[in-house]
């Protein structure tokens, strides 16, 4: 069995200061702490029934070959295929078309044409791991899950064979229409979680001073891309949770390379966000549209509410904002509460089943933020949250 005595010292530890880099790449000491989990939280985290299921996880991960962009077998319009690419998911062949082409959208319903092309699910999987590993070994400091974490982690962004470009010109291309959007940008949103399982393992041998700078230079010049391209610009003005994911992402890599001017910038734009995103009664209208809408609304809801932390570590307070009518995040929840309960019926489109337990996470993210105990009740009466936010929250 496995001791727990790693707990109180270790855990309050979480910030780490890497070796020292030429400025102004190097972030200040105060910016090593995790992007998304509340130090309050990491303090907070005990043995449990979650935390046995996290090292679980974790153990299986240790199993896990690295994944690279260079797994596909289909070439980027490039020509190179360290350049990310992925497919449209919700367009479909046209059926009136001989070669199906331009591709028509039906929205909600995945194309199973997208598997052919591997760098999505393979750069998701990455992703979760490496939080995976990362927070468990923050937890229970076993040397082979900082290893695992940096091992993955060196292949798919540093090692010159395999890493990817830092770029997304190919994301969720449609045949006969594009070869990329800034759509595809939200494929990525899954950076800052990785990150938080680097910085976890940052003391660790497994992640040398050359690994940290390599890193660095690879999420700057992914976040500069972010900023500057067209893709970038398009993605920033979308009008759904699109533009609130993008922000999640230029906001944590600017955090972590540093730059800690753009994400105050950012997360201070998020109040008008909120204003557009949401009515006064808490609806957001641009996920109500959806053929997923319950879905949609929590899925924009978790950018928010990654958002409002990390707008914690630059001093601009989402959770708490509210406009001069009433558009709040936690008016967003509280949109979704009774649906969630069973008290009322969702009668905005769904075409995948209803589940309350959807809103499960925020839930407990909320009743921490807002220190609202009837959120955590109907958590633990729906189920269904992840085990990183069990063990955390």
């Amino acid at each position: 069995m496995r001791s727990f005595a790693v707990f109180g010292a270790a855990i309050l530890a979480f910030a780490v200061v890497p070796a020292a880099v030429s400025e102004p790449q190097q972030p200040r000491a105060s910016d090593r702490r995790a992007l998304l989990i509340p130090a309050s939280q990491l303090e907070k985290a005990a043995p449990g029934a979650a935390l046995t299921q996290l090292l679980a996880d974790a153990d299986r991960l240790l199993a896990t070959t690295p994944a690279s962009v260079m797994d596909k077998t289909i070439v980027p319009p490039s020509g190179d295929k360290h350049d990310y690419m992925s497919q449209a998911p919700y367009w479909w062949p046209d059926p009136q078309k001989p070669d199906g082409k331009p591709y028509i959208r039906r929205d909600g319903e995945r194309n199973p044409e997208i598997n052919r092309l591997p760098d999505h699910d393979n750069l998701g999987r990455l992703t979760s791991a490496v939080g995976t590993l990362g927070l468990a070994y923050r937890l229970q400091p076993r040397p082979e899950y900082a290893r695992q974490a940096a091992r993955l982690t060196r292949v798919w962004f540093l090692d010159a064979a395999t890493r990817m470009n830092p770029h997304l010109k190919f994301g969720q291309g449609i045949p006969g229409i594009n070869e990329g959007r800034g759509i595809g940008i939200i494929e990525t949103r899954g950076l800052p979680e990785l990150l938080d399982g680097i910085i976890a393992i940052s003391g660790s041998p497994a992640w040398t001073a050359a690994d940290e700078a390599g890193l660095q230079a690879w999420m700057r010049d992914y976040a500069a891309w972010l900023t500057t391209s067209t893709h970038g610009q398009e993605e920033s003005r979308n009008g759904n949770n699109h533009e609130t994911w993008y922000d999640v992402q230029v906001a944590a890599l600017a955090l972590y390379t540093g730059e800690r001017d753009l994400a105050r910038k950012t997360l201070e734009g998020s109040r008008a966000r909120i204003d557009r995103h949401f009515q006064p009664d808490g609806r957001q209208p641009r996920e109500l549209e959806r053929t997923r809408s319950f879905d949609y609304s929590e899925f924009n809801l978790t950018a928010f509410f990654d958002l409002a932390v990390l707008g914690e570590r630059v001093g601009v307070d989402l959770w708490h904002y509210r406009s001069a009518d009433g558009r709040s995040l936690r008016g967003g929840l509280d949109f979704l509460v009774p649906y969630a309960a069973g008290e009322k019926k969702w009668d905005f489109d769904q075409i995948t089943p209803f589940r309350g337990s959807t809103i499960s996470n925020i839930l407990r993210r909320g009743a921490v933020a807002w220190r609202e105990p009837k959120y955590r009740a109907l958590a633990d009466r729906l189920g269904g949250a992840s085990t990183r936010v069990l063990v955390l929250y």
